[in-house]
């Protein structure tokens, strides 16, 4: 398969999450993802998107995060870039799951979740923007 490559902006709302949702769909349509495929994607991007618009400004301001998610060598690899305030969530990764719901603390199982799911993930801050990349398992097409 080549390389294929789609990009979207969302502003920095939480009602974008729809909006993100049926970008993901119609692409993840396009390109043959299962909608088991498309539902992974779609939790892991939401749970990044959700904490950069809850946690990633200083300001009310609207601002604007760019989604670029590529296939390329049957491989999907999303990236999120923000202008929001240095975050590198690799540094904030819990490593176990509460033993049970009563335990769980609120925060950071969105990070762990996206970690599960994926096969690689890494942030870079450049420009003055985040970068965070994450690449799925499995093969497209």
């Amino acid at each position: 398969m080549k390389t294929q490559d789609y990009s979207f902006e969302l502003n920095s709302k939480l009602s974008d999450l729809k909006a993100l949702n049926q970008h993901l769909n119609d692409f993840g349509r396009t390109i043959g993802l299962s909608e088991f495929q498309i539902s992974e994607i779609n939790i892991c991007l939401d749970e990044l998107f959700t904490n950069i618009v809850s946690y990633g400004f200083n300001d009310d301001l609207e601002h604007k995060i760019k989604f670029t998610i590529k296939v390329d060598e049957n491989k999907l690899i999303a990236t999120i870039e923000d202008d929001g305030v240095p975050f590198n969530p690799l540094k904030k990764m819990t490593t176990e799951l509460p033993a049970d719901v009563d335990s769980a603390k609120i925060g950071g199982l969105g990070i762990l979740i996206t970690k599960e799911l994926v096969d690689k993930i890494s942030y870079e801050r450049k420009r003055g923007r985040n970068r965070l990349t994450i690449a799925f398992p499995g093969s497209v097409g």
